[in-house]
């Protein structure tokens, strides 16, 4: 069986981008991936261009900055089809910026949210005739964003 050097088998791909064969087949499914099919004997192979290291360390880049798998594969095929447009991208990674900062201050409130239950529930335990005031939960709800 002879293949073209500048195409991975799922295995090899998954190892060297250390990542799992699930996750690459995920990926090829959305189209974030350039894979082809190659027939060998009874048996159908999916091959992976190279270049799908390189695009899937990308890919987690992003994730980990908080873009979904939606929102990367238009930038990631235009930024390798040389047609990514820089102004789209900046006004998009700001709207992701906003997003996260709203996400931060609603966790900044439900870390304090917490904090203060766990002061009442430690007061209560010390002392079994304290009250839980009502009201004062109520007015801290988080919004969602």
């Amino acid at each position: 069986m002879t293949s073209d050097s500048s195409f991975l088998l799922i295995g090899k791909l998954a190892s060297t981008a250390n990542t799992t064969k699930d996750t690459v087949r995920h990926y090829d499914e959305l189209g974030l991936l350039k894979s082809r099919k190659r027939q060998a004997g009874s048996r159908l192979y999916t091959e992976f261009h190279s270049e799908c290291v390189e695009r899937i360390e990308l890919i987690k880049s992003a994730q980990a900055i908080g873009f979904t798998l939606t929102e990367i594969k238009d930038s990631l095929n235009d930024y390798y089809d040389g047609q990514l447009d820089i102004d789209s991208q900046l006004n998009l990674t700001q709207q992701k910026l906003t997003q996260i900062r709203k996400q931060q201050a609603t966790i900044s409130l439900m870390i304090e949210m917490l904090t203060e239950r766990i002061e009442v529930l430690e007061r209560m335990k010390a002392d079994s005739g304290y009250k839980l005031d009502i009201e004062i939960c109520k007015k801290k709800t988080p919004v969602q964003p």
